[in-house]
């Protein structure tokens, strides 16, 4: 389906809502537009009425691995540099992509990196704390703690008290929240995602029916609801809750597009139905895959060679999976994954996929 709507780029419906991000400072971390790809077997595997694209945001940059977190730190970086900071502090479970994400940043930028490793995700593989996402960190020079604190999206004591020790032993430290997500511009990357993906449309010369992305700590589809609303489509972002939270969730979604929409001026209120979250796929827990999202996995590699994980992506494969086969998606719909990274994870779940 093609809407002459979206034929600019930069501008908006009849309403004339433009988003404007050159007034932030960003700091260039990714190699610049993720590439948008037809996925023609996975399209095909699942019945061909639906066409189904993926927005590589896996494959964004050379640093670490990549993945939709740099969206969101190019525009955290400028603000840790400005404060004079010498190290930044983050916060995750054991196998973050975030924390990985934030100690590549650090090595970088040539600053020093305290990580916060919470037990979120109750796994018990053998290498689960020594492999993937925590190794690469390991590797980059951060320190990183394991702390024995359970799941939760929300600000931590545990996070707190990392930037306390940085301070007592004379540092200065630049905190960054998990995921980056409640930071006051963690939603920015994600609003540029949208501009991105106008210009994109502009060039494909169609505009997609609907954007499949996971959630889990919020930013990264706040901030996509709020870059489309500009052109009247926040409510084609389906979020797909991975949190196991999704009251959580959506009350931090809902913070995060509010403060986002009031920085980047888009001049009107998200409605609460503009807000899209399906809490259908999050079983049994976060970070612990059902057989379905195992099936959904190995279903995206053996299609398209393209690697999901088991905490977000994953998840958010076996919803559109299952969403295209329920029909919920009009026949004739173009249907765009985000696919945000994480493929490290997969080593820290290596006895389940031991055989494939």
């Amino acid at each position: 389906m093609s809407d002459n709507r979206y034929a600019d780029p930069r501008k908006s419906d009849q309403k004339g809502i433009v988003v404007n991000l050159e007034k932030f400072e960003r700091y260039p971390l990714t190699f610049g537009p993720t590439a948008i790809e037809h996925l023609p077997r996975m399209t095909e595997a699942l019945g061909g009425k639906v066409e189904i694209y993926a927005k590589r945001e896996d494959c964004n940059s050379g640093l670490a691995m990549g993945g939709n977190k740099l969206r969101k730190l190019e525009y955290i970086v400028p603000d840790a540099i400005a404060s004079n900071a010498d190290t930044l502090v983050s916060i995750g479970g054991v196998q973050s992509n975030h924390t990985r994400l934030v100690a590549a940043v650090a090595a970088k930028i040539g600053m020093k990196c305290r990580l916060v490793q919470e037990s979120w995700v109750p796994h018990e593989d053998a290498v689960y704390d020594r492999v993937g996402n925590i190794l690469l960190t390991r590797l980059m020079g951060a320190d990183s703690r394991i702390v024995d604190d359970g799941f939760d999206i929300g600000l931590r004591q545990s996070w707190e008290d990392a930037m306390q020790s940085v301070r007592d032993e004379g540092g200065i430290p630049y905190g960054i929240p998990a995921g980056a997500s409640v930071h006051k511009f963690g939603g920015l990357g994600y609003v540029g995602f949208a501009e991105e993906v106008r210009a994109q449309e502009a060039e494909l010369g169609f505009a997609f029916d609907y954007i499949i992305v996971c959630v889990v700590t919020g930013s990264t589809q706040g901030g996509m609801i709020v870059g489309f609303a500009a052109d009247d489509r926040a409510d084609r972002v389906i979020g797909i809750d991975a949190s196991g939270t999704p009251d959580r969730t959506r009350a931090q979604v809902r913070e995060i597009v509010d403060n986002t929409a009031e920085l980047v001026e888009l001049g009107r209120k998200i409605r609460g139905d503009e807000i899209i979250i399906n809490p259908d796929y999050a079983y049994p827990a976060y970070g612990v895959p059902s057989h379905e999202t195992n099936e959904a996995i190995r279903f995206a590699a053996r299609t398209e060679a393209m690697i999901t994980d088991p905490v977000y992506e994953g998840k958010s494969m076996q919803g559109m999976m299952d969403l295209v086969k329920k029909g919920f998606f009009p026949d004739g719909s173009r249907v765009l994954y985000a696919h945000l990274g994480g493929a490290p994870a997969l080593n820290g779940y290596s006895y389940t996929y031991r055989n494939g």
